[in-house]
């Protein structure tokens, strides 16, 4: 059978095994947790705890200011130490909640009580969703109450659960999809009872094959919900690239997931909607990966949110002793945030961390030449934009030509058109720094 696919992308060496191998771990951290408010897409969410009080697991201690916003859950038991700005991943300096954490991990009154499937309304699920602060799971942190929320429930003929996993290295989602099938179908349920008409299906990669069988068991003889085995390529995972594989449908630029008849969610979330739904559980802990060639044990642990970086380094063995760490990425190597510091804390959307003992970027800044317009950019660009140009546009601050004559801002900032380069041009970098300086202009 001849698996769907994009066009364009790219086929970068995955090393999944580096991680893959190893079972999944609980990590219980040691040290403070650290909360960021503005774990989402949207307005930051407002502080509800005040400096030492005292709160307990699954507590509210930031409330959604705003439709696009979303709660923030303490993962663990304690005393508010500080209410303050900390550096994140980004090295950025964010206002954070910091909790003395007891090490107990006492839950608040309610959370984990079963619920009885079959007794939700839409209302229920929604609800439960806002509560539980659940965002999407797969990097883009928008509120999922809001996602789900569409005008025209009627008109959605696909619910795609993302399983591509397409980043070189990160294998938390593949982990989940085998360690909890079960609770993947069953957020999937919920999310097509939002959608009378819609057919679930479950998009996975054919680099997971232990996924697709664990998801095609719990799905046997389901109606209206099926496992799609896609071809691997990067960025597979991109909601306008899982559209056009699963439903055939473009997403034109401007348009939402919706406009088309989709929903996306990632399978982490969909997960995170089971528990919320039927275990009164908000978003607490979550699948993160630690790998690269510079740690000594890479693995996938069930992480608390809020667990610093630098502990879960030292959970995965610490740093390989022969090697000099070069890079440390919040993410995968071809969209992660390279991080000044460890001594940040995970978020909702941190799926990951790559240590790297050779800085690719580093190494391609000592080769750069200028464009020796070979078209390879263009061909690798899975949204069909032009990066040749869009560099010119971006070098000359050409804004209105980047902007509104060659749709710069709708490039998703995947590094396809980076990696396939021969000229080593920062393609990348130069249109991250455009888009921000465009947004800036506009915000003033």
């Amino acid at each position: 059978m001849k698996l769907k696919t994009f066009r364009g992308g790219i086929h970068p060496e995955g090393y999944k095994e580096l991680s893959l191998g190893a079972p999944v771990r609980p990590y219980l951290p040691k040290g403070d947790l650290v909360f960021p408010v503005n774990q989402h897409i949207g307005k930051p969410a407002k502080p509800v705890v005040a400096k030492g009080d005292l709160v307990l697991a699954g507590q509210t201690i930031a409330e959604a200011d705003g439709f696009v916003s979303a709660n923030i859950v303490s993962s663990c038991s304690g005393k508010v130490k500080a209410i303050e700005e900390r550096r994140v991943a980004s090295g950025a300096k964010a206002m954070c909640i910091v909790i003395e954490n007891d090490g107990n991990y006492t839950l608040a009154e309610g959370v984990g009580k079963k619920h009885h499937a079959g007794t939700f309304s839409n209302k229920d699920i929604l609800d439960a969703i806002q509560k539980a602060g659940i965002v999407g799971m797969g990097g883009a942190g928008f509120p999922t109450h809001v996602k789900l929320s569409v005008k025209k429930p009627e008109a959605i003929d696909f619910v795609i659960a993302n399983g591509s996993e397409c980043e070189p290295y990160i294998t938390c989602d593949d982990r989940l999809m085998q360690d909890k099938s079960r609770g993947i179908l069953d957020g999937l349920r919920l999310v097509l009872q939002l959608f009378p008409d819609a057919m679930g299906v479950i998009a996975i990669e054919d680099n997971k094959p232990e996924a697709i069988k664990a998801m095609e068991a719990v799905c046997a003889g389901e109606k209206g919900v099926m496992v799609q085995p896609v071809k691997a390529k990067y960025p597979e995972g991109g909601e306008r690239n899982l559209i056009s594989v699963v439903s055939g449908r473009d997403l034109k630029f401007g348009q939402l997931p919706a406009d088309v008849g989709c929903v996306v969610c990632n399978v982490a979330t969909l997960y995170a909607i089971y528990r919320a739904t039927y275990y009164s559980e908000p978003l607490m802990k979550r699948y993160f990966t630690v790998s690269g060639d510079a740690v000594s044990a890479p693995a996938t642990f069930e992480v608390p949110i809020g667990t610093s970086f630098a502990e879960l380094v030292e959970a995965a063995g610490g740093l390989r002793p022969e090697i000099t760490l070069k890079k440390a990425l919040s993410g995968g190597p071809m969209m992660g945030i390279a991080m000044p510091s460890l001594d940040a804390p995970t978020t909702k959307a941190s799926n990951a961390m790559t240590l790297l003992a050779e800085d690719e970027v580093e190494l391609a800044q000592a080769q750069q030449t200028a464009c020796i317009r070979c078209g390879r950019c263009s061909r690798a660009c899975p949204i069909h934009l032009i990066p040749q140009m869009m560099a010119d546009a971006a070098e000359k601050k050409d804004y209105e030509q980047y902007e509104k004559r060659l749709y710069g801002l709708d490039c998703i900032a995947c590094g396809s058109c980076t990696w396939v380069c021969p000229a080593k041009r920062p393609l990348m970098q130069l249109f991250k720094q455009a888009k921000a300086e465009i947004l800036a202009a506009k915000r003033k």
